[in-house]
């Protein structure tokens, strides 16, 4: 996708698509952030840094633990233990 049509999509739709997202990485536990790395090029924990960043200075900032509290949809740590291999 250009830039430009990037630039002019509607903020609503992204937002669905953000959470599209964030939730289907949150029912597909079974794929693991280094397999997401090496495929796609990003994974949980980057999704996280990039909502915590992007949050920062607005009237919605949150830290990174409660990025990645949205993306992973509980505590990264158990999260963690849950999951991860």
């Amino acid at each position: 996708m250009s830039g430009d049509l990037l630039d002019s999509a509607d903020d609503k739709v992204l937002a669905d698509v953000m959470r599209r997202l964030i939730t289907h990485l949150q029912n597909r536990t079974d794929v693991q952030n280094i397999s997401l790395m090496e495929l796609s090029g990003f994974c949980r924990n980057c999704l996280s840094k990039w909502y915590y960043e992007s949050s920062k200075g607005t009237a919605c900032e949150v830290s990174i633990d409660e990025a990645k509290m949205i993306v992973y949809g509980m505590d990264y740590v158990a999260w963690k233990k849950k999951y991860q291999i």
